[in-house]
C-alpha cells in the first residue's frame, strides 16, 4: 500500500518548478510482451529538458543518473535516463528511455501494468539546474479519473506534458502541423462561436479522410487521429485567445481550466463509439435493421451497439446464436468489467479498445469471463504472442455480423 494517497500525492507535486509527464503504460512500455526494452520510452524533447546533461550529442549514448520514487506501491530506484544515439556514428538509433527499474520486481514494468496511467513528476525539471529527483505513481483501479480530472484524458498511444501553474499549460502555444489541423480561415464559420459537438467533428473526419479503399481498421485509426487533430484546432482557435488574454482572477481561469478538460474528456469518451457507428454505415448495415446504437439491453444498461437490433434483442423468441453486443472503451485494463453487466441475454461479450496490449494474465481474466477483444489490425502486434491469435479485428468482427444478418 502507498504511504500517501493520490490527491495528497497530487497536492505535493502539483508544483510550478516541476514537469509532469502522463501516458498509459503500452505493452513495450512493461516487460508484457517480452520486447526487453528495459524501460519506459520517453520523447526525447521531455528528457532533454528534465534532464539538460543527456543532451550531449558529442558523447557516444550519454546517460544521467537519478533517484527515482514509485511512490504508489512504494518503491526506490537508482534509475539511468540513456539517450541511444549511434545515429550520430552512422547508426540508426535516436530515441531515449528510462532504465534500472529492477525489471519484473517493479510495478512499473509490471506485465500486469499494461494500460495503466501512468504519472512520471521530475522535480525541479522545469527549472534550468534539471531534475534532482523522480516520483512515479501507476494507477490502479480507478485512480486515473482523479489525474484525467487534472489534465484532461490520456488516450493510449498520447501523452500530456504538463507545469503546473501555467495558464498557457492548457495548450500548446502552438500546434504542431497536422494534416487535419484547420486554420481559422478554413474553419467552419459556425464554430468560431460555439464549440461543435462530438458527432459533428467526427463527421468532418469523414469528410477528410474518406478512406474507402482502405479497411475499417485502417478507417477507424487514421480518422481518429484526424478527429483529434480538428478537435484541438478548434479548442485553440475559441479557447487560445481567453488564454493569451490572462484572467482577472484565479476563479476565471478554474472556470475555463474546468470547461476544457470536461469538453476533452467527454470527446474521449464518445469519440471511439461514433467511429465505429460511422464506419459500420460504410460497411452497408442499417441502422435500427442491422445494428442499434445506444439502445436499452434491459432496465437502465445501453450497450454502444447491438445486433441485428434492439427489437430482435427484446424478442425472447430471436435466436441468441444470432445476436451480438460491441462495447467502445478507448482503454480496457480496469474497464472491461463493466462490459460484462451489458446485454443479460449474450454470455460473450465484445469490446472494442485501442489499448495497447494486456498482459496474458489479464487476457486470461478476459478469456474466462467470455470477453472478445476487438483491436485494429495495426496495435495486435503490441500483445504478447501467446494472445494475438485470440484478438478479433474490427474488420473481422464486422464479417461475423453479415453471418447473423
Amino acid at each position: 500500500m502507498p504511504v500517501i494517497s493520490l490527491p495528497d500525492w497530487i497536492g505535493e507535486f502539483a508544483r510550478p518548478d516541476h514537469l509532469w509527464y502522463l501516458k498509459r503504460l503500452s505493452a513495450n512500455d512493461t516487460l508484457a510482451n517480452q520486447s526487453h526494452q528495459a524501460g519506459p520510452y520517453f520523447p526525447k524533447d521531455l528528457l532533454f529538458q528534465a534532464l539538460p546533461a543527456l543532451h550531449d550529442p558529442g558523447v557516444s549514448n550519454p546517460r544521467v543518473k537519478l533517484d527515482a520514487f514509485v511512490d504508489s506501491h512504494p518503491e526506490v530506484r537508482q534509475v539511468t535516463a540513456i539517450w541511444y544515439n549511434n545515429r550520430f556514428q552512422g547508426g540508426t538509433r535516436d530515441e531515449t528511455r528510462l532504465t534500472g527499474w529492477g525489471g519484473g520486481a517493479s510495478a512499473l514494468l509490471d506485465p500486469d501494468s499494461t494500460g495503466a496511467l501512468a504519472a512520471f513528476v521530475f522535480e525541479n525539471g522545469a527549472l534550468a539546474t534539471g531534475a534532482s529527483t523522480l516520483h512515479v505513481w501507476v494507477c490502479e483501479g480507478y485512480q486515473d479519473e482523479a489525474l484525467e480530472d487534472l489534465v484532461g484524458p490520456v488516450d493510449p498511444g498520447k501523452s500530456v506534458v504538463w507545469r503546473p501553474g501555467q495558464a498557457t499549460g492548457l495548450f500548446a502555444r502552438k500546434l504542431p502541423t497536422a494534416s487535419c489541423q484547420f486554420s481559422l480561415g478554413e474553419m467552419p464559420s459556425d464554430w468560431l462561436v460555439r464549440f461543435p459537438g462530438a458527432k459533428e467533428i467526427v463527421r468532418k473526419a469523414v469528410e477528410l479522410r474518406p478512406l474507402q479503399s482502405q479497411s475499417p481498421d485502417d478507417r477507424l485509426m487514421r480518422r481518429r487521429t484526424c478527429e483529434f487533430e480538428i478537435f484541438r484546432s478548434v479548442e485553440q482557435a475559441l479557447e487560445g485567445p481567453k488564454v493569451s488574454a490572462g484572467f482577472a482572477s484565479l476563479d476565471d481561469f478554474l472556470v475555463l481550466a474546468q470547461t476544457v478538460l470536461q469538453r476533452r474528456k467527454s470527446r474521449s469518451g464518445r469519440s471511439l463509439e461514433l467511429h465505429a457507428r460511422e464506419i459500420f454505415l460504410e460497411e452497408g448495415l442499417v441502422e435500427d435493421r442491422d445494428f442499434a446504437h445506444g439502445a436499452t439491453s434491459e432496465g437502465d444498461k445501453k450497450p454502444d451497439f447491438l445486433f441485428p437490433s434492439s427489437a430482435a434483442y427484446r424478442d425472447s423468441a430471436f435466436p441468441t446464436s444470432r445476436l451480438r453486443m460491441l462495447a467502445a472503451k478507448t482503454t480496457a485494463r480496469d474497464r472491461w468489467r463493466q462490459v460484462l453487466n451489458e446485454a443479460d441475454r449474450l454470455s460473450t461479450k465484445h469490446l472494442l479498445t485501442l489499448q495497447e496490449g494486456v498482459s496474458e494474465n489479464q487476457f486470461a481474466e478476459m478469456a474466462a469471463a467470455n470477453l472478445q477483444l476487438v483491436v485494429p489490425a495495426n496495435l495486435i502486434e503490441a500483445y504478447p504472442a501467446a494472445v494475438r491469435p485470440n484478438l478479433m479485428t474490427l474488420d473481422q468482427f464486422i464479417a461475423e455480423v453479415r453471418t447473423i444478418l
